[in-house]
């Protein structure tokens, strides 16, 4: 079937498999490897994608379900001229991933958040990451930039 949706800011139009799901298509059509495929019951968010700005398990969303609609993956988040997301260059600043394996959909989950509420207190920023797991760091350097970000994306405004 035909898939037409917008990529990281740019129309896309491909011929998936109905039985494909948004990781599939994302990683193997789309040379986009930023979405990793861990638990594929979406329990771990290392899938986590946006999907009109929301954050959604992309090892358990159909790829057809995405039609119309905007897909942000960790590739689109930078400038064009290369300058980081606020949010990649806190992660950066605060050693926030080891692995790195989980740090694509912990950056997108934590966008998500900051796009709503770019005041989350650490309460709110702990309960809506709670569906991101990091087997290495340890959450306390991802809470830091995940601060930073949000304390530069609101200067930003």
């Amino acid at each position: 079937m035909k898939l037409s949706f917008e990529l990281n800011g740019k129309p896309a139009t491909l011929e998936i498999e109905q039985r494909e799901s948004l990781a599939e298509v994302l990683r193997g059509r789309c040379r986009l490897t930023g979405v990793k495929i861990s638990c594929e019951a979406q329990v771990c968010g290392s899938c986590t994608v946006l999907v009109d700005g929301l954050p959604v398990s992309a090892c358990t969303l159909l790829a057809y379900e995405v039609r119309g609609k905007r897909v942000t993956t960790i590739e689109g988040l930078a400038e064009e001229s290369g300058r980081l997301h606020p949010l990649q260059q806190a992660f950066l600043d605060h050693f926030s991933f080891q692995c790195g394996y989980c740090t694509p959909g912990m950056i997108l989950a934590a966008k998500a958040l900051l796009d709503d509420n770019s005041v989350a207190t650490d309460a709110e920023i702990v309960a809506h990451m709670n569906g991101n797991l990091c087997r290495c760091t340890g959450y306390l350097p991802i809470l830091k930039a995940i601060r930073q970000a949000a304390n530069e994306m609101r200067d930003e405004k």
